[in-house]
């Protein structure tokens, strides 16, 4: 049901982690294939409503420098769907963008998600996705947006069709994340990352093979058996091969900040019961998964103590997160709720 003029549309899409490329050079056939992990603690939210003419605002300095990306894809959905009222677009949060949240995936659905739920239509993630210039290479954003939890996906087509969603199982409540942002930094996107991408050497078939083999055979097992080691193992033995491949274009290393790096380095050798750990996409951000919150404070704690922990960086807790956006209309006086997967809300 499309909602009345007096309604607001607010959409609060969760940030993710990209664990990793399957095959990022086609070796095997089929080229990318990815694995990703959505949390909580970071997060894209917009309102959307009726205006008197169109108008996009922004709360915050990290929203303020999405006000552009969202009125172009406002302008995409009006001509893919014929809808021209005038909207009001209010950005209240915005994931920090080039640094390894999925950032620009989760703008561009949530305003998608948001203009077609408001005029009543309903479109997948994906096809929204195909329109406003999105998973190209990955398809974790798009399905995390959906669902959430640990994800694996299946690479674009050669023809071009989004990436087949393989793999969703949500982590152990009791795991946590510790994030490492350097926002003095920024990964590589749009142009510099094709250029990238196309000068490095192409990653040999045999490790592509193991990349597969330790996602099918250790990060899945461990996390649908709640084997912490076994996962934890399998994502770090990804990220070390991964690491190497990308380092060509990251100044020689694994890492986009070398002070991230260091961190995530002295963690993995001192966290009890060890860590999934590398950077996400980029980076510049990194991430080292634990298996209690216990474990991770104490890491934490002791790194500060260490002065493991470079001036700049900013490091935070969280959890593995179940779901994906959450999706709200208010409405005379009561709320309705919906999660992404529900195009609309009636």
């Amino acid at each position: 049901m499309r909602p009345d003029r007096a309604d607001t549309l607010s959409v609060r899409a969760p940030g993710r982690l990209h664990l990793g490329f399957l095959d990022p050079s086609g070796s095997l056939g089929r080229r990318f294939g990815s694995v990703g992990l959505v949390i909580d603690g970071y997060a894209t939210e917009i309102e959307l409503g009726a205006g008197e003419r169109d108008e996009v605002v922004a709360v915050g300095e990290a929203a303020w420098a999405e006000v552009g990306r969202v009125e172009a894809h406002i302008a995409t959905l009006r001509q893919c769907t014929g809808r021209l009222e005038p909207l009001s677009v209010r950005i209240l949060r915005a994931l920090p963008a080039h640094a390894g949240f999925g950032s620009g995936t989760q703008l561009a659905l949530a305003v998608g998600r948001a203009f077609a739920a408001w005029h009543g239509l309903e479109i997948g993630s994906a096809t929204l996705a195909q329109w406003l210039g999105r998973g190209l290479r990955s398809g974790v954003g798009i399905a995390g947006f959906d669902q959430g939890g640990l994800l694996v996906d299946g690479g674009p087509s050669a023809q071009g069709r989004p990436a087949p969603l393989l793999a969703q199982l949500p982590l152990p409540e009791r795991w946590r994340v510790i994030v490492v942002e350097d926002p003095r930094h920024r990964g590589l996107s749009g142009a510099a990352e094709r250029q990238a991408i196309a000068a490095l050497s192409p990653l040999p078939r045999a490790a592509a093979a193991d990349l597969c083999h330790q996602v099918l055979m250790r990060v899945l097992p461990g996390a649908a058996a709640g084997d912490f080691e076994l996962f934890a193992a399998g994502v770090s033995s990804m990220q070390q091969t991964l690491g190497g491949h990308f380092a060509p274009a990251q100044g020689g290393t694994g890492y986009t900040s070398a002070a991230v790096g260091h961190l995530i380095e002295w963690l993995g050798r001192h966290v009890a019961g060890g860590a999934g750990m590398g950077q996400s996409s980029w980076g510049p951000t990194g991430f080292a998964i634990v298996s209690s919150q216990a474990a991770a404070q104490s890491a934490v704690d002791a790194a500060r103590a260490a002065g493991a922990v470079a001036n700049g960086l900013q490091v935070r807790i969280v959890s593995p997160r179940r779901q994906g956006a959450a999706i709200q209309r208010q409405q005379a006086g009561r709320l309705a709720v919906a999660d992404a997967a529900s195009p609309c809300i009636g």
